[in-house]
């Protein structure tokens, strides 16, 4: 086995759509033919939009399409205590905030690439100091520069591109920001493959390695798979969920889509040959921005 250890990390708010299938693919072939391991994780911090039973039917799901992973699979969930450990070694650059996001958007005057950015309002003290309290890191003149693996090189300043962003939410759940940093640098992770819809979400989380002294990962982020409207194929456009009596077509479509170029000799073959085949010609750098 080499060092490299990559993941898949869904959330359980519903089935698996192509666009999970895709991103499940290109993270399982870049490890299995880095001859790596491969984990997966349910990310179901997000309590109120979870769906019962939709992490067990995903998992059902991966074994139905013939993925294999490594280790036990890790439930945020249950990861909360180191979540907190890190927030504790982060108080030198965090502070409470009690903004509400009408607050936060009526108040500033500066528009970043995911909302508006947080002016600042709680920096020195909460202004509502009743309320529930959010905690924000401070950004500061973090200016991160990166090389992905997929879209080259990228760069981001965080103060005016994202703002002082939340580790804790108001209502007590740990952000995603802070527990995927946490739990990527818990279980060894060397490698993210992953849709680029988180792309932007990568400076934050190096930001937060450099803050807890943690390695820096390898990123590459696929292209977002479309549905026809030109939205982002997802549980909240409705996309399908993919079928388990289906597998191999879907396989060879999310293969076809990543740009690997499935023979038509694999059509009538077993979902084993088809692995084997994909895993042997992974080649990531045919995949384009």
């Amino acid at each position: 086995m080499s060092s490299y250890v990559g993941r898949f990390a869904p959330s359980p708010t519903g089935p698996l759509h192509f666009g999970s299938l895709v991103a499940a693919v290109a993270s399982y072939c870049d490890a299995r033919a880095n001859q790596g391991q491969w984990l997966v994780r349910i990310e179901d911090l997000d309590k109120p939009r979870e769906v019962k039973g939709a992490a067990q039917d995903i998992l059902h799901c991966l074994e139905a399409y013939g993925f294999s992973w490594d280790g036990e699979v890790i439930y945020q969930s249950k990861q909360t205590a180191h979540y907190a450990i890190a927030l504790q070694q982060l108080q030198a650059w965090v502070y409470p905030c009690t903004c509400t996001r009408k607050e936060i958007a009526d108040s500033s005057t500066r528009q970043g690439i995911e909302g508006f950015i947080y002016p600042g309002n709680c920096l020195h003290h909460p202004i509502k100091p009743q309320a529930p309290v959010a905690w924000r890191v401070k950004t500061q003149d973090f200016v991160d520069h990166f090389h992905d693996n997929i879209q080259g090189a990228l760069h981001q300043q965080l103060a005016t591109d994202i703002g002082d962003f939340v580790l804790k939410r108001a209502d007590g759940l740990f952000a995603y920001q802070l527990a995927v940093v946490v739990d990527d640098a818990m279980q060894g992770v060397t490698h993210v493959v992953r849709g680029a819809d988180l792309l932007y979400s990568t400076s934050r989380q190096r930001y937060l390695q450099l803050l807890l002294q943690l390695p820096t990962l390898n990123y590459a982020h696929i292209p977002i798979v479309m549905n026809a409207d030109g939205e982002k194929l997802s549980k909240q456009t409705l996309a399908p969920a993919i079928l388990a009596n289906d597998a191999s077509t879907q396989l060879l479509n999310a293969l076809a889509f990543l740009k690997q170029t499935p023979p038509d000799s694999l059509h009538n073959a077993t979902l084993a040959t088809i692995w084997a085949w994909a895993i042997a010609h992974w080649d990531i750098h045919k995949i384009t921005a």
